[in-house]
């Protein structure tokens, strides 16, 4: 796909997965009516798909059937809806606004809040076990359900999340910082990686280095989002900015500071883009999506 402009990639995969969400959720007068409608505005409401697209990317470059990724990319992409529903909460980081609007818990209270988030996991796992356009190879199907799970859980995202609430106040080394992220971020990216690669005819070295490229991905772009949330402003990120210090969040730009911060992001891109060379043309996608994620403007 290197003959097509990567802005022309990026709309089509958003396209696509939009289309298929709207598939997947029920329709916004379908009962019980408040919570469907808070489901569809957490899932439906903009975002930039990236990780859809990295899942669409990396069955690209394993030759996957397109038409195979819909649903994972579809699950992929209610997980992380489900996970900044319940991340905005007063409870946990306590957030007014998600893309530029009123968070779920704002625009419906936290009771429709907590069961959209609960619904949406939920669904996510349905839609992957049962649909007919994941992988026929009941084995192959069962390893992406059980990449999925552990990325959300206390493994992953789930586990990160509650480390890092642990972890306000207190001074952490950049290690216990890195693991952090490696969990709440990084899991769920690395699970994208994972699930396209295995859409598709994929071999071991390709899925490790599939792998390698998610994991070196996945904390460069949470470094980027620390650095962001110091320099940029509430219109451009969509959310509160500085919410990490007002908190008294650890952070990268908090421990190593802001400079050295970047060129960290920037080796782990070079690291993630030497990851694909094995991969030759067909991961042109996924090397214009690490140039997008790393290098978004300060």
């Amino acid at each position: 796909m290197s003959n097509v402009s990567f802005d022309t990639i990026q709309r089509a995969y958003r396209d696509r997965v939009e289309a298929a969400l709207e598939c997947y959720l029920a329709a916004a007068d379908a009962p019980p009516k408040r919570l469907i409608e808070a489901m569809r505005y957490a899932c439906l409401n903009g975002g930039k798909r990236l990780r859809a697209m990295l899942l669409y990317a990396s069955g690209e470059a394993v030759n996957a059937d397109p038409g195979l990724l819909d649903t994972a990319a579809c699950a992929v992409e209610m997980i992380h809806a489900y996970s900044l529903v319940h991340d905005d909460l007063p409870a946990m980081d306590d957030d007014d606004l998600r893309r530029g609007k009123p968070s779920c818990h704002i625009a419906y209270g936290e009771a429709t809040a907590i069961l959209a988030g609960d619904a949406l996991l939920t669904l996510a796992f349905e839609i992957l076990a049962t649909n007919s356009t994941t992988p026929a190879d009941v084995p192959r199907r069962l390893q992406m359900v059980r990449c999925l799970a552990r990325a959300a859980g206390t493994a992953g995202m789930t586990g990160g999340q509650s480390l890092d609430l642990e972890a306000v106040g207190r001074t952490l080394s950049r290690e216990h910082l890195a693991t952090i992220h490696q969990r709440k971020t990084g899991a769920l990216i690395k699970a994208c990686v994972q699930m396209g690669g295995l859409s598709g005819d994929a071999s071991s070295s390709e899925l490790a280095a599939l792998e390698q490229y998610a994991q070196h991905l996945g904390i460069a772009f949470q470094i980027v989002d620390d650095i962001l949330d110091e320099v940029s402003t509430t219109a451009t990120l969509g959310k509160t900015s500085g919410a990490d210090r007002a908190r008294n969040k650890p952070t990268y730009p908090s421990i190593i500071g802001l400079e050295a911060s970047k060129q960290l992001a920037e080796d782990l891109y070079r690291q993630a883009i030497d990851c694909l060379d094995t991969l030759a043309k067909n991961a042109y996608t996924l090397r214009q999506l690490a140039e997008m994620v790393v290098h978004r403007t300060y």
